[in-house]
This record gives C-alpha cells, sequence and structure tokens, in this order.
C-alpha cells in the first residue's frame, strides 16, 4: 500500500503525494483516501459576498461582491493563483452579490460566468455592467446539472427579490457543498438539495425582535421578513434541527445582518436547537474538543476573510 504525505507547496496547498523512497510507491492504494476540499469567504452580508470551493483540478467563486484585488490578495496568501480559479457562480442579480465580477473577469479573460439568462439580464438592467460581459457567459439551467473541473453543479431555485434567484448543490469526489444565500423560506425544492449537504452554508439573516424593535421603516420590515426576504435566525435552527444528520459534517451561517443580528445571537439560536436534538456541536476550529463534535459550525463574518478550510471527510 502507498504511503500518502500532505504538505503545503506553492499554488496549491494540502497537495497529496506519494513517498518517493517508499518501495511500494506506485502500486494501487487498497485504501480510498478523500480527496480534500478547500472552502473560504471572502466576505458574507449585505455589504458583500463572496467564496471559493475548489480542489486539486482547479477551484470556483460563488459571487463577486467584494473587489476583485481583496479576492486575489486572499488567495494568494493561500497559495493559490487566479489561473487555477475557472469560473463564477452566481447566486442572483443583487449588487451585493455581482458588483464586481465584471472587473474581474475583465482582469481573468479564462474565466468562465455561470448563471441563467435571467440573472444576466436582470444584471444588466440594474447595473452599469459593461454588455461585452455576455463574452464570458455560459447558461445554466435549474435543477439541470452542469460538469466544471471534477464537479458536478445543480442550481436549485430558492424564494427571494432578485431577477432570478438559486442556490447551488456541488458534488465532489462523493460529497456535496451546498450553498443557499438569500432565501426567504424554505421551500420543497430547497429543502431537497440542502438536506443532502456534507458541507452547507445557508442564511441566517436577522433576529426577528431586534428587526422588530430595530430602526428599519416598516417596509423594509415586512421585506426582510416576507416570503420573498431573508431567513431569521428561528427560522434556520428549526430547519437545521429537521435536517441535521451523520453526513452534514459542517454548517456555515451566513448573510447575517449588521444591524439586526450578531454571530454570538445566531450561532447560539442555531447551537440550542441542535442540542436538544442530542447534536454535540464544535466550533470549526479543528480542536481536540471539536473533533469529538457530531457537527461543526460557524459563522461567516461579514467583512473578513475566513480561515482556510480544508475538508478531508
Amino acid at each position: 500500500m502507498s504511503k500518502k504525505i500532505y504538505f503545503e507547496h506553492p499554488g496549491l496547498p494540502f497537495e497529496e503525494w506519494s513517498d518517493p523512497d517508499d518501495e511500494t510507491s506506485g502500486q494501487e492504494s487498497s485504501v480510498n483516501v478523500p480527496k480534500p476540499l478547500y472552502f473560504c469567504s471572502f466576505g458574507s452580508g449585505s455589504s458583500g459576498n463572496c467564496c471559493y470551493v475548489g480542489s486539486a483540478e482547479g477551484g470556483l467563486l460563488v459571487d463577486v461582491g467584494i473587489r476583485a484585488e481583496e479576492i486575489e490578495r486572499g488567495l494568494e496568501s493561500n497559495g493559490i493563483r487566479m489561473s487555477h480559479v475557472k469560473g463564477v457562480l452566481l447566486t442572483h442579480d443583487h449588487a451585493d452579490h455581482v458588483k464586481y465580477v465584471y472587473a474581474l473577469l475583465r482582469n481573468h479573460r479564462h474565466l468562465k460566468l455561470f448563471c441563467t439568462n435571467r440573472v444576466l439580464n436582470g444584471m444588466l438592467r440594474k447595473h452599469s455592467i459593461s454588455k461585452r460581459i455576455k463574452e464570458y457567459h455560459v447558461p445554466v439551467f435549474k435543477e439541470i446539472p452542469f460538469k466544471m473541473l471534477d464537479f458536478e453543479i445543480t442550481a436549485f431555485e430558492v424564494p427571494h427579490d432578485g431577477s432570478d434567484n438559486m442556490g447551488f448543490s456541488i458534488e465532489f469526489d462523493s460529497r456535496r457543498f451546498v450553498i443557499a444565500t438569500d432565501l426567504g423560506e424554505i421551500t420543497d425544492r430547497a429543502r431537497h438539495y440542502m438536506s443532502r449537504a456534507t458541507y452547507l452554508v445557508i442564511e441566517s439573516n436577522y433576529d426577528a425582535q431586534m428587526l422588530r424593535m430595530g430602526r428599519y421603516p416598516e417596509y423594509l420590515k415586512a421585506r426582510i421578513a416576507g416570503g420573498n426576504g431573508h431567513l431569521d435566525n428561528r427560522q434556520t435552527a428549526a430547519f437545521l434541527s429537521e435536517i441535521i444528520n451523520p453526513g452534514l459534517n459542517h454548517i456555515f451561517l451566513c448573510h447575517l445582518s449588521k444591524d439586526n443580528n450578531t454571530p454570538q445571537i445566531a450561532l447560539r439560536t442555531v447551537r440550542t436547537a441542535l442540542e436538544a436534538k442530542g447534536i454535540k456541536v464544535g466550533n470549526a476550529m479543528e480542536t481536540m474538543e471539536d473533533r469529538q463534535a457530531d457537527v461543526q459550525l460557524a459563522a461567516l463574518p461579514r467583512f473578513d476573510m475566513t480561515r482556510w478550510f480544508v475538508f478531508r471527510k
């Protein structure tokens, strides 16, 4: 059996190599070693959204509401060059998800833009984005999987008030990374994909009491709390307590409101609901205590980049 060594090297962190001094090197391994999947978030919230999902073959960005240079610096700090990134997925056409996408595409012409035609047209109609963005566009269709690198990606419908709104299920090495940001309620189809996730990024936008008592005008409060608005902490917690299963390894709460939520409140609400089901919840920090947990839970920062996550199971 070939001995495996994991180490970092420029351009691709934590790549798997065989030991050249191992006499059995080159023989087929009888152990199926999971391929590493990489993830980081550059920002999550109404000020801008973007995250990276990648493998040894390459990676993709989900949304580009963060300045291109910040994304480039963040990736490079983890040994990832932009040439390793092959595409961009867009969840919908709101500015905090698409504001800097054309600048990124223009600077890196090898990239492909994956979104529905309605998202593309809504983006052109609402924002000052060059029509030349069409040169990068590859149309996708909800619930029709498509291949990119070693990923199989499926877009699915979520209720929100953009021109077109979707989450993504990214299947890789018999695991699924699922992201569902900006949704007002959990529909049956969204539930279907999220309940099958190994790693789930899900909105936990607001605390209902903070929103109700806050300074927002009533029309905006109604929009946020409506079926085409956002999920509150208790809705997210109740849903997660329903779908929790041994296959769900990591939960990331995303798109937390600056004015109507805090990471502490969101995490406490979800943790309490999961622990009431007898689930041991870790903090996604890879401590010895976390290794004993059933699921890891973290909140994505609104403005800052997360640490570099390497998923091996």
